[in-house]
């Protein structure tokens, strides 16, 4: 199909290297000794493991499950069992290590029980459920949730679906070789997605180095009835770039601060339309992928490969030299050397390249910048990479930022052109990483800030709503205390008591409490306690007097007189009664 093409700005020429691993078919690579399969494997939340040591697993169980919308499940890659659920070291620049689940295959590869669907058949909700449960993610390098991209927006009409099939990174010829052998398949996923998206057009990018794999995806669009149409645009790094393929193909430019969706575009790789129609024609969950394995070795070719297993194993498939001395996983551009050669495949693996001085000869070391402006003409997203340095060598991060430094998708074009071979990347990747840890930690501050002025309002809250139940009750307590005290002292001035007589002041005082209503209450509570002490301190004192001792008949005091005398002839000395005259 002719149509208009489009430019974008910048990029840069290196040698393809490509031809060394197309001469042979896809090959399967056979069962590892073990499988290691990290749980996190794609952009957004890591899943959570279903499975403990000891427990039996067939090829495409559930092994960990997502993690919310932005997540995507891992599953089996064989059958066997699982020896351990731990950390182990990753792909990753870092060397860190991350959550995986360690199976040891049986030898039976058996699957378990697929269930093929006509998605057709399906809502559009419940085929974007599948894709998630079946773990399919970008296979082109940014392994986002493919069912998160799957929603078209409300507000702007989708005008035009890509599907990326540039693969514009030197020596990875997975995506071309996929197009060549499996192309029907890839054009059924595709089928998914524009049903889905319902966009205007479907254009198949590809980039004009790889014309077998353009006729091959022309032919089988043709044969499926469909109308899409594949293009091939010019053969320059990075043209496989998303943002950069949408421009080229539609003209379209997606600002820094927007997606591509708010455009009206949508973009795929042609690996991950392929895994797509397996999950959901053939019920497959994603348990392998392609990878080119070439540079240092005696026979470059691309290998289907079981996620979870040691690099070191693949690369002996292709036979490497003598003197490889690591892997770099991803392309010489964007790629980086793995930490360790045992390290899993996964996923975002498209490529292993055995590394080699004399494949890759040392840089000679860097000089200081001479401005020349190389790197801004071959930046593909207009930025000033020279101002980035400078300001980043500085650790001046707020000024990186200025020059939107996360624009910035380390392509590497900027490094490829330096006469100083300054590494510009390695400074820019050091930037960010210090702006992201400066803002976690300024995060993590501010979350502790929040959280220790709300403990204060919390307990000053709390300690306020008790100071008012106290005064509540005390004040409750006052008045209830206060009316007893006036009920009693308008009692004893109604009718005085024999020790009020006696005594007075404290009678004189209490129909003060009654008649006075300015008293403090306190006072009014401490003299109806003096009072009530005074009334039970009087009841006693009558219960313990000794009755009919004054008055006695003569027959009574006869006989008292009597025990008397007995005692004092036995010795026993009489003590008189208290109120009573004593005998002798």
């Amino acid at each position: 199909m002719l149509m208009n093409l489009f430019k974008f700005k910048g990029g840069v020429k290196p040698p393809t290297n490509k031809t060394q691993s197309v001469g042979l078919p896809i090959a399967k690579a056979p069962l590892p000794s073990r499988l290691v399969v990290p749980l996190h494997q794609s952009i957004g939340g890591t899943p959570r493991p279903v499975v403990q040591a000891g427990d039996k697993v067939l090829k495409g169980q559930l092994i960990g499950e997502a993690d919310g919308w932005i997540s995507a499940a891992v599953h089996a890659p064989t059958s066997g069992t699982v020896v351990d659920v731990a950390m182990h070291v990753q792909p990753h620049p870092s060397g860190l290590d991350a959550m995986c689940v360690v199976i040891e295959p049986d030898g039976r590869d058996e699957w378990i029980a697929r269930e093929p669907v006509d998605y057709a058949t399906l809502t559009q909700e419940e085929v974007r459920e599948r894709l998630q449960q079946a773990g399919v993610v970008g296979l082109g390098g940014a392994v986002f949730p493919t069912h998160g991209k799957l929603t078209a927006s409300k507000t702007v009409p989708m005008d035009e679906l890509i599907i990326n099939g540039a693969e514009c990174e030197p020596f990875i010829t997975c995506d071309d070789l996929l197009m060549r052998e499996r192309a029907d398949e890839v054009v059924q996923g595709i089928a998914i997605f524009r049903d889905l998206l319902r966009p205007k057009k479907v254009l198949i990018g590809i980039e004009d180095n790889k014309p077998e794999a353009a006729e091959a995806m022309r032919t089988a669009v043709k044969a499926a009835g469909e109308d899409f149409a594949v293009v091939q645009v010019p053969t320059l790094y990075p043209a496989g770039g998303a943002k950069q393929l949408i421009r080229v193909l539609t003209g379209k430019e997606v600002p820094a601060a927007k997606r591509s969706t708010d455009l009206g575009v949508q973009c795929f790789n042609v690996a991950t339309a392929y895994t797509a129609w397996r999950a959901i024609a053939h019920g497959e969950p994603v348990v392998s992928r392609l990878v080119t394995v070439t540079g240092n070795v005696g026979e470059p070719r691309n290998y289907e490969v079981l996620i979870g297993t040691p690099m070191n194993e693949v690369l002996a498939l292709a036979q490497p030299k003598a003197d490889t001395d690591g892997i770099v996983m991803g392309g010489p551009m964007m790629g980086f050397l793995v930490p360790d050669m045992t390290v899993p495949v996964v996923k975002a693996t498209n490529c292993l390249i055995a590394h080699s001085e004399q494949l890759f000869p040392p840089k000679a070391p860097e000089m200081p910048c001479i401005r020349c402006g190389s790197c801004a003409q071959a930046c593909p997203h207009e930025l000033q990479p020279f101002e980035m340095y400078w300001f980043a060598r500085a650790k001046n991060f707020g000024k990186t930022q200025e020059y939107h430094i996360f624009d910035c998708i380390e392509c590497g074009c900027c490094s490829f052109v330096c006469p100083s071979r300054i590494p510009l990347v390695q400074y820019f990747r050091f930037a960010k990483s210090e702006i992201w840890a400066r803002e976690r930690d300024k995060n993590a501050a501010d979350g502790a800030k929040t959280r220790f002025e709300f403990k204060q309002e919390r307990e000053a809250r709390e300690k306020a709503e008790k100071a008012e139940k106290l005064a509540k009750a005390a004040a409750a307590q006052a008045a209830k205390k206060a009316a007893e005290a006036a009920a009693v002292a308008a009692a004893e001035t109604a009718s005085p008591t024999a020790e009020a007589a006696v005594a007075p002041a404290p009678a004189a005082e209490t129909p003060a409490v009654a008649t006075a209503p300015a008293i403090d209450a306190d006072k009014a509570t401490k003299m109806a306690t003096i009072q009530a002490a005074m009334e039970r301190a009087k009841a006693q004192r009558e219960a313990a007097q000794p009755k009919n001792t004054e008055v006695q008949a003569p027959a009574i005091q006869l006989e008292i007189a009597e025990i008397d005398a007995r005692r004092q002839a036995a010795g026993v000395e009489t003590a008189a009664p208290a109120n009573d005259q004593k005998t002798e």
